[in-house]
This record gives structure tokens, C-alpha cells and sequence, in this order.
């Protein structure tokens, strides 16, 4: 049904909502790329093994005109060191 108030175009609101959604999406699998490990709930076939030498680090994205830009900042350790989840 398509929207005829002039209080709120909820029509509008999805559209934004929807094109945010799809923006945090794309970052998250490019990030999900970028990454050769697996770590938490990210979890590769094609690395299944943790790689604290090369990718204990966070990943800060950018978004650009060509797409998300990828960044990496080391992790600061403090009271409670990395270790690897085991269940």
C-alpha cells in the first residue's frame, strides 16, 4: 500500500534503512575477505586455523566512491590476553 500522509514517508525510511543495511553488508564481506583466518564466528574453510602473527589486529573500513577501503590498527592488549574459543 503505498504511502499518502505528509507526516512520515515510511517508504522512504525503508529505503534508507535498506540501503544502510546493504552498505554494513558489503563491509562485512569485504572484511570477511580480506581476512585469511578464521577467528570467533568468522570462520573460513579455506583457513580454519586462527592467526594471532598476522591478523591480531582490527579492521577499520572506509567507505569510498569505488568502495569499503580497508585498514588495520593494532590490537592494544591489556588485562585479558587473546586466546583461542574452545567448546
Amino acid at each position: 500500500m503505498k504511502q499518502q500522509g505528509l507526516a512520515f514517508n515510511y517508504e522512504m525510511i525503508q529505503v534508507l534503512e535498506l540501503e544502510g543495511m546493504l552498505s554494513v553488508a558489503e563491509v562485512i564481506i569485504e572484511g570477511a575477505l580480506a581476512r585469511k583466518e578464521s577467528r570467533g564466528s568468522h570462520f573460513r574453510l579455506d583457513y580454519p586455523e586462527r592467526d594471532d602473527t598476522n591478523w591480531l589486529r582490527h579492521t577499520l573500513a572506509f567507505m569510498t566512491p569505488d568502495g569499503p577501503r580497508l585498514e588495520h590498527k593494532d590490537v592494544t592488549i591489556t588485562s585479558y590476553p587473546p586466546k583461542e574459543r574452545t567448546y
